[in-house]
C-alpha cells in the first residue's frame, strides 16, 4: 500500500484509500468489496473483512493510496 500524500481527504473524494479506523474504499474492486470494514490485528494486518455501504463510512480522515497490494502481509 503506497500512500499518495500525507494529507487526509473526504470519503467522497477517494478512489482507492483507507481510514485508520479500519475502513477501505477501493472503487476498482468488485461491488461487494468496494466499501469494507476490517479488524486490524495486533501485528498490523487487516482481517475479518465485512462489506459496508458508503453511508456507513467515516466522512473525513481518509488517506489516498495508489492501490492495495494484496500479496504483501499486512495488506490483507
Amino acid at each position: 500500500m503506497e500512500e499518495v500524500m500525507n494529507e487526509t481527504h473526504k470519503a467522497e473524494d477517494i478512489k482507492t484509500g483507507y481510514h485508520p479506523g479500519g475502513f477501505r474504499i477501493d472503487k476498482t474492486a468488485s461491488p461487494i468489496n468496494r466499501y469494507t470494514k476490517w479488524d486490524i490485528a495486533p501485528d498490523g494486518s487487516w482481517t475479518n473483512l465485512k462489506p459496508v455501504c458508503f453511508h456507513s463510512l467515516p466522512e473525513d480522515g481518509w488517506i489516498e493510496v495508489e492501490s492495495f497490494d494484496w500479496a504483501v502481509k499486512g495488506n490483507t
